[in-house]
């Protein structure tokens, strides 16, 4: 009996220890984690963020991930830098960086692949589908770049709402699948970019990224995407 008292005793003044214990070793792991973040590059952490969060699948309050808004916006940065696709991805920058069009060019990783964003003032007069002088030179070396990637490449041609019907384009379906079938065939004429590759499609007005209700988003919705699409 004395020696069930004694053990009851011990186990009481033991089990704070225990709890203590195991408190410090979260702190430790804690601070470890915040050291190794200053050193890391931030798609890495940005990386290891979206992981820790899928593995978890749930966010504040119980909602689930799938049925809540984008926690980490889709970003290039989540590319590896040390990747095919993230040198290509930090050659544009620079190349988009020195031509002045960080405004008309910006990129995002998406479930699709990596994504390349170009206004149509880069690439078109307005209402029209041949590429103007500017265009293909832009492409041109664009087209060097992706050259050094495996990946097939998906265009894809957008407007925004605003009708056209001419002799050429009927509507907007048309002159987005124009657009993008010339971006197509200026890869692989111009370009030296295998066929097989390559693929096209014009979605109109129907997948904007803005609403249509101003001018400046209008123009945000008059768009060429080049997808680097994962194998």
């Amino acid at each position: 009996m004395n020696e069930t008292r004694n053990y009851n005793s011990i186990t009481k003044h033991v089990g704070w220890e225990i709890v203590y214990t195991g408190f410090i070793l979260i702190l430790l792991c804690f601070f470890i984690m915040l050291c190794t973040f200053s050193t890391m590059e931030e798609g890495k952490v940005t990386r290891f963020v979206q992981s820790f969060v899928n593995t978890l699948c749930i966010l504040q309050g119980g909602v689930k991930l799938d049925q809540s808004k984008v926690v980490i916006p889709p970003s290039a940065d989540i590319v590896r830098i040390e990747s095919e696709l993230g040198k290509v991805l930090q050659n544009l920058k620079t190349y988009s960086r020195d031509l002045g069009l960080e405004g008309d060019l910006t990129f995002s990783s998406t479930k699709k692949g990596l994504v390349m964003k170009l206004s149509d003032n880069i690439l078109f007069d307005p209402g029209e589908a041949d590429l103007s002088s500017n265009g293909k030179i832009f492409l041109k070396k664009v087209a060097s770049l992706l050259k050094k990637t495996s990946h097939p490449i998906l265009i894809e041609g957008h407007t925004d709402n605003l009708p056209i019907q001419t002799m050429e384009f009927p509507s907007n379906w048309e002159l987005s699948t124009a657009r993008a079938v010339n971006v197509l065939r200026f890869f692989h004429e111009e370009g030296g970019l295998p066929p097989n590759r390559l693929s096209a499609v014009g979605y109109g007005e129907f997948q904007p990224v803005l609403p249509n209700n101003s001018a400046e988003n209008r123009a945000m919705n008059r768009r060429v995407e080049i997808i680097l699409t994962k194998p």
